[in-house]
């Protein structure tokens, strides 16, 4: 009876995480039209402007930032939407690629013109490629209705920790809460790391994982999503910038991304998306190339 369970709340989970959006956040009503600005995309290099094309990479099951729509084929997003309108900016048609999100980064210049898959910014990142903030998003953990393990956000010594390889998240569990577990004479947290953040999901509904760790807005939509199944564990904490990501050696690029997003900020069309999305807390006033801390 327990793998039937699981089974079915897996298929139910796969269905909502990757193809729920209601009729409020359709990514179509939320993607602006004519927002070309002739001086900014004279920015763009020559060897994307005459394509017609933005390319970008990005991680499709990071509901709501980035995901399948119900179709199980489109992308869909806050992310996505912000990408069709910088595209737009620019006098190009964004096209959102999936990608394991591990392999984004070293693909950027190459594969794809930019990424855009809620990348917090951090020093290691900005040594490998430039950033452009554009939101701002903390940390927090979620844990099954109830919280039947008893979880504390303040320790999750010797739990199973479901994560997505490559976030945040997953350097934080290794490198910061494993080694201040054993420091305090307690079992490390055992990461289950995931290619895919409904895979991490669906590991803490279906009883692998004690806790979820991911992004705030990812945690909160999977909480709603999931009609009461999971809640959240604790606050958020470990706020910081995501960024958009571009070549280090395209300065033309970068510099046409971040007058994009400034634009978009100032003329209102950013804080649309965003209130679309109901993710507005994460709003910034300034895009930023390559903030500190």
């Amino acid at each position: 009876m327990r793998k039937i369970t699981v089974l079915g709340i897996t298929a139910a989970l796969a269905l909502t995480l990757a193809g729920c959006s209601s009729s409020d956040t359709e990514s179509s009503s939320s993607a602006p039209t004519n927002l070309k600005d002739e001086a900014i995309a004279k920015l763009v290099p020559e060897s994307i402007a005459k394509t017609g094309k933005l390319v970008v990479g990005a991680e499709l099951t990071y509901a709501p930032a980035e995901f399948l729509g119900e179709d199980g084929k489109t992308p869909t997003g806050y992310d996505v939407d912000l990408a069709k309108a910088i595209g737009q900016v620019l006098g190009l048609q964004a096209e959102v690629q999936s990608s394991a999100f591990d392999a984004i980064i070293p693909a950027i210049g190459s594969k794809y013109d930019v990424g855009i898959s809620s990348f917090t910014i951090s020093p290691e990142r900005i040594e490998q490629v430039n950033m452009v903030s554009y939101f701002q998003a903390g940390s927090a953990f979620a844990v099954a209705a109830g919280n039947p393990q008893g979880a504390s956000a303040d320790d999750v010594c010797g739990l199973t920790v479901a994560v997505q390889t490559g976030t945040a998240q997953d350097k934080s569990l290794t490198e910061t809460l494993a080694p201040a577990c054993e420091k305090a004479g307690k079992a490390a947290p055992t990461p289950l790391q995931f290619d895919q953040q409904s895979e991490a999901t669906t590991a803490l509904l279906g009883g692998k994982a004690d806790v979820m760790y991911a992004d705030s807005p990812i945690v909160a939509y999977a909480i709603e999503q999931t009609g009461g199944k999971l809640e959240q564990l604790g606050g958020i904490f470990d706020s910081a910038q995501q960024g958009i990501v571009v070549a280090k050696d395209d300065t033309a690029l970068t510099e046409a991304i971040q007058k994009a997003v400034q634009k978009l900020i100032d003329d209102g069309t950013y804080t649309k998306i965003l209130t679309t999305w109901h993710v507005e807390t994460g709003a910034v006033t300034t895009a930023e190339l390559n903030p500190a801390g």
